[in-house]
């Protein structure tokens, strides 16, 4: 009795771990957005995967403006030209609030990262969001129905000195 009692609850934790790891395998799947101008073309695409401590960003775009361009998640899943001010905020993720003031970085910030583009309008570049996930906490990017990566015209600034906003793809969880 006791030898079928071992044999039940190994199968039993054979199975939480194929299931954790059939999970895994799941949320490991890339995630490729969309990024659209002002004009509503399709200027390339940014492919998104894990990494050990954030989200891995693989840009590959063309046809915008030779020069260096910051990018950040924002907090709505929505890009409407042509200044994409709908993407709302920088994504906040589980950042808090104290007195009013935000603590801490957004978690939507890519800290030490300049999109650089060529002359020929082209540019491609991997970086790690360290501050999101591709799970289902409240830093992930597909909270409240997905966030929104931009493209600003240059690198640098936040909030309302933040520069204007050139290009955005909207994140949401693949079906």
């Amino acid at each position: 009795m006791r030898s079928l009692a071992c044999a039940a609850l190994l199968l039993s934790a054979a199975g939480l771990v194929f299931a954790q790891n059939s999970q895994a395998r799941a949320a490991g799947k890339p995630v490729v957005v969309d990024i659209k101008n002002a004009q509503g073309q399709s200027i390339g695409t940014a492919t998104l995967t894990p990494a050990t401590k954030g989200v891995t960003i693989k840009m590959d775009i063309k046809n915008l403006p030779p020069g260096e361009h910051s990018i950040h998640i924002h907090q709505v899943a929505k890009c409407e030209p042509p200044d994409f001010k709908s993407a709302g905020p920088h994504f906040g993720g589980g950042s808090h609030t104290h007195e009013g003031m935000s603590v801490g970085t957004p978690a939507g910030d890519i800290p030490d990262f300049a999109l650089i583009v060529a002359a020929d309008g082209t540019a491609h570049a991997t970086t790690v969001a360290p501050n999101v996930t591709l799970g289902t906490d409240e830093n992930s990017v597909f909270s409240n129905g997905g966030t929104a990566i931009v493209i600003h015209a240059v690198a640098g600034g936040t909030g309302s000195g933040a520069p204007p906003r050139i290009a955005c793809g909207v994140i949401t969880k693949p079906e």
